[in-house]
């Protein structure tokens, strides 16, 4: 699931490309992907574009008033084309959702990978029309040191949980999250508020910062692959952790896991996964 480094390089990339450009066409075709329909997708013809950025772990290209908030979920992203295709756009055909033709000749596709279609746009007049940006906490990159550790004391949740939880902080998702706690030697599963929150922050930020550095100016189509690269302990289950050298290890879930390094995170204690717990039944 693209997370707060990668949208924060595609707005990026987005800006320098998009603004002072109008939008000259918009093809559906994936229905599910839209959620609103007033105003809707025709509104946008013929506006200027005024920029990208973000919001949380959401896209939102910006035209005159309007805003259309792209969020990706587990397996879309951005496609972007210096020239459009030529070929039609066929309904619920492939990974394509929705295909913008820009006045320049240039545009984008939103696309989802898979059968389970979660991503989702909106045109909307203000951010908090979108119910998961208006439920949202403070960014994790805006987030004060002092409120992050209010935000810890008032929870036993895990610490992971917290970090992902985006009506505590905005931005921070599965692969993120493991990256953080491997770097400030944490396990996943330690309460929230038994942290050293002030200690948390500055790794959190300091995490997030060099990977938005080392995304920013790459384009749609490399993003992901640089972000593989940055991962220490996230994806990584049986690798060597680059900092001890003990063997990455995972804990499994319904449809997700999580990846840790028990030298560097829990005193060499496997934590419990349940999955490999019954196996071993």
């Amino acid at each position: 699931m693209p997370e707060l480094p990668e949208i924060e390089a595609l707005a990026a990339f987005l800006r320098e490309r998009i603004t002072g450009d109008a939008i000259a066409g918009m093809q559906l075709a994936e229905l599910s992907l839209l959620k609103t329909v007033d105003p809707p997708l025709e509104a946008l013809l013929g506006l200027e574009l005024t920029g990208a950025s973000r919001a949380g772990k959401a896209l939102v290209i910006e035209a005159d008033g309007l805003s259309l908030v792209c969020r990706f979920a587990r397996a879309g992203w951005l496609a972007w084309h210096a020239q459009m295709p030529a070929a039609p756009v066929r309904m619920g055909r492939g990974p394509l959702g929705l295909r913008v033709a820009l006045a320049s000749g240039a545009g984008f596709d939103v696309r989802e990978a898979g059968t389970r279609k979660n991503a989702s746009v909106a045109l909307v007049r203000q951010l908090a029309e979108v119910p998961a940006l208006a439920q949202a906490g403070p960014d994790a990159l805006a987030l004060s040191s002092a409120d992050f550790a209010a935000a810890l004391a008032g929870t036993r949740s895990r610490i992971k949980t917290v970090l992902e939880d985006q009506r505590v902080l905005a931005g921070i998702g599965n692969a993120w999250s493991d990256e953080i706690l491997h770097r400030a030697g944490l396990s996943p599963f330690a309460p929230a508020d038994g942290v050293d929150a002030e200690s948390l922050h500055a790794v959190m930020r300091a995490v997030l910062t060099q990977a938005c550095e080392a995304l920013v100016g790459l384009p749609p189509d490399k993003i992901k692959a640089a972000k593989k690269r940055l991962l220490r302990v996230h994806g990584r289950t049986g690798s060597p952790c680059p900092v001890c050298g003990t063997q990455v290890a995972e804990v499994a879930f319904a449809e997700r896991s999580l990846q840790y390094c028990s030298g560097c995170q829990t005193g060499g204690r496997k934590l419990s996964d349940r999955r490999m717990d019954r196996l071993l039944r």
